[in-house]
């Protein structure tokens, strides 16, 4: 997982925490889902991220 893939993923997880907090103190039901959308795909793509990382010390260890 590039450097740049890993800070743009946590960018969007932050900001769905910020939304979220923001939506929490305005009630407002609209950007609370946003925000827990927007936190939910930053964690999915952390995870398919991981994966491929995975795969590669896997791949790796096989090389050797």
């Amino acid at each position: 997982m590039g450097t740049d893939d890993k800070i743009k993923n946590k960018a969007e997880e932050a900001k769905g925490k910020v939304n979220e907090k923001v939506a929490d103190a305005t009630d407002n039901e609209s950007l609370q889902a946003e925000g827990m959308a927007d936190q939910a795909k930053a964690k999915a793509k952390q995870a398919g991220e991981h994966v491929k990382d995975a795969a590669e010390d896997a791949g790796d260890v096989f090389r050797r």
